[in-house]
């Protein structure tokens, strides 16, 4: 028998093993990771210790927390392939969910505290940094995606035009990337790992809608001489 052969049941049982204890453990976790920065944050501000510019470096913290759920979101699709999860769907609504949840405490820090709803110079600054329109272009794709986040949503529009609509999330992720790497300018170490870390995601995909076009195609040519 060859090593491959030996490897995969002991994979498959292995992600057998792991299951429940993922299934108990991970929502529970995943809403600590969430909500945990918020008050960090809010602490921080009021501790004065958010540098000399706190607002620049709320907006900031605000922001990139946005883009690591976002990129966790789409990581979660990779994940279900992989181990067969198909329960992990709900995880990806959710952070999904919380990624819109902090994009829009990162555009709120910017329209009341950097702005104070001053909503001329907003729309100057929009029209005006490329950086930023590519960030509210990000947000504004965000909009549809968590207005049909629920079920109940997939069952009105159906699946394939639910699937069409939310692969939106692709663009929305690659304009959030080059949105925070314009904001940072000097040290690009972190947008070059989420960047990094989307392509690898955005490939993945590639690389399973094309195995699964070859196996249904391969699949169709086996099966056509027999039909004859």
């Amino acid at each position: 028998m060859s090593a491959g052969a030996t490897a995969a049941p002991a994979r498959a049982g292995l992600i057998a093993r792991a299951e429940p204890i993922v299934r108990r453990v991970l929502r529970p976790t995943l809403w600590a990771v969430v909500l945990f920065p918020l008050p960090w944050m809010v602490g921080r501000l009021l501790l004065d210790q958010l540098g000399a510019d706190p607002i620049d470096k709320l907006e900031r913290e605000s922001g990139a927390w946005a883009l690591r759920f976002l990129i966790a979101s789409l990581a979660v699709t990779p994940l279900m392939r992989l181990t067969g999860w198909g329960w992990l769907v709900a995880q990806r609504r959710f952070l999904g969910l919380a990624a819109f949840f902090w994009t829009a405490a990162h555009l709120s820090v910017y329209t009341v505290l950097d702005w104070f709803f001053d909503w001329g110079e907003i729309i100057k600054d929009i029209t005006e940094h490329l950086y930023i329109t590519l960030g509210m272009g990000a947000f504004t794709l965000m909009i549809p995606l968590a207005l049909t986040s629920t079920k109940a949503s997939i069952r009105r529009l159906g699946g394939s035009r639910w699937n069409k609509l939310h692969a939106l999330v692709y663009v929305s992720v690659i304009l959030a990337c080059f949105h925070f790497a314009w904001a940072v300018k000097k040290d690009l170490t972190q947008p070059m790992l989420y960047g990094a870390l989307a392509a690898g995601l955005l490939l993945f995909r590639v690389f399973w809608r094309t195995r699964t076009r070859d196996s249904r195609r391969t699949s169709a040519l086996v099966q056509s001489p027999k039909e004859g």
